[in-house]
């Protein structure tokens, strides 16, 4: 069997060249559409007894929507789903919906969805390197256990305040919050990084800042 990897590469250059040119109104349609993708994700949902917080699959989707859609639109599709999540349409995690989620215990983490998309959309747009494995999984750490969980562990900690009167102890927030977590976001984020690197293009479509540093890039 041949595999035409030179039309492989001129596909997949053609198609973020387009999404590069498509019009604000087109881009508002796809980040919609990666919003509801987000909700369908979050449906995936695994309850863990000692926490409020839920592992679901959501997170691969707010990942790829930065590497999908780029600077600002990844950002913009995770907006769209927390702002009509929060109007009362059920497609927060386990068919939940309304401003009382975004309030509780997974708020924080709500947040930091729109944080990380900005964060990986900006580094794809604007440096090529970023779309190689090593250092796109780099980033993704730093989107996911950084720009996701410090606000969610923050508002996990305020809203634990409020509904038994006690601070929860460093430790007693990690055990809720973070530590569950970790096998599956690492999971997640290789798998997210991976698929960066065989979907992007490595040459220029739009507004790289590194066009001339990237044919010295040897990170795999």
């Amino acid at each position: 069997m041949n595999i035409d990897l030179e039309g492989y590469y001129r596909m997949r250059y053609s198609l973020f060249r387009w999404r590069h040119n498509q019009t604000w109104i087109s881009k508002t349609v796809m980040a919609f559409f990666m919003a509801c993708i987000t909700g369908i994700m979050a449906q995936v949902v695994i309850p863990l007894p000692w926490t409020p917080v839920p592992i679901t699959a959501q997170t691969l989707a707010v990942l790829m929507s930065g590497v999908v859609l780029g600077r600002y639109w990844g950002g913009l599709s995770q907006i769209i789903y927390v702002l009509i999540g929060a109007a009362g349409v059920p497609w927060f995690a386990g068919m939940t919906g309304g401003v009382n989620v975004l309030m509780g215990a997974t708020g924080g983490y709500l947040i930091g969805f729109v944080l990380a998309a900005l964060l990986l959309g900006h580094f794809v747009d604007r440096h090529i390197r970023s779309r190689k494995f090593t250092p796109m999984m780099a980033l993704m750490l730093v989107a996911n256990f950084g720009l996701i969980y410090i606000p969610g562990l923050l508002v996990l900690g305020l809203w634990t305040l409020q509904t038994t009167g006690q601070m929860p102890s460093a430790w007693e927030l990690l055990a809720m919050g973070l530590l569950p977590f970790i096998p599956g976001d690492l999971l997640k984020i290789t798998g997210a990084a991976a698929l960066t690197r065989a979907i992007t293009p490595k040459e220029p479509y739009g507004e790289e800042v590194d066009v001339h540093k990237f044919p010295g890039w040897r990170l795999p």
